[in-house]
């Protein structure tokens, strides 16, 4: 466990605490840093972890799961968040199931030139993305358009706004927490 604030083990957690722990628990049965990062107000806790799974997990979104760790990874690098990216990026880059492709989607990604590894519906994402994250106050409803046009529909819309909306969150209370990924087990689909 690293941050900059205390952070509050299993062992050390009274009953409310456990049963938010046991919440924001992984499939690996562990709890990341960045949900352990709040362990001091668990309802804060509770919080991330119901808007995490509906952004990223719910069952009912249906921007493509690879394409929604790439977003997050977007983002993520182009909030200088290590450790978002190297969570959501292993995700990507496992969906994926091809690295050649990664790395060059990596490289793109890295170098904030999306336009490198994508084109069409997914860039328009992208660009999206990286305005909103860049210049939230400069949006206009012209960006949303884009997105119609190229072909994503209103819910997928909704879908990549929120993704960005919590990365731009996650990313912030990581980097201002110092949060680090010592003792996590990194990527949602690593196996144990």
């Amino acid at each position: 466990m690293s941050a900059w604030i205390k952070m509050i083990s299993d062992k050390n957690a009274d009953a409310p605490l456990k049963e938010v722990l046991d919440l924001a628990r992984t499939p690996h049965g562990t709890v990341d840093n960045v949900m352990r990062v709040h362990s001091l107000r668990p309802s804060t806790m509770r919080g991330h972890v119901v808007l995490y799974r509906a952004c990223l997990h719910d069952e009912g979104n249906t921007v493509p799961v690879w394409f929604q760790e790439v977003i997050s990874s977007y983002v993520s690098t182009l909030n200088a968040c290590p450790y978002s990216f190297a969570n959501h990026w292993a995700n990507a880059r496992h969906l994926m199931g091809d690295d050649e492709r990664a790395n060059l989607v990596e490289t793109a990604l890295k170098a904030h030139q999306p336009e490198d590894a994508f084109d069409g519906q997914h860039l328009a994402a992208l660009q999206y993305a990286a305005k909103l994250t860049v210049s939230p106050g400069k949006m206009i409803a012209a960006d949303v358009e884009a997105l119609r046009k190229a072909g994503w529909d209103d819910g997928e819309i909704l879908e990549i706004n929120q993704i960005v909306g919590y990365f731009n969150y996650a990313n912030r209370l990581l980097n201002g927490l110092g949060v680090t990924t010592d003792g996590d087990v990194v990527g949602y689909y690593k196996t144990n």
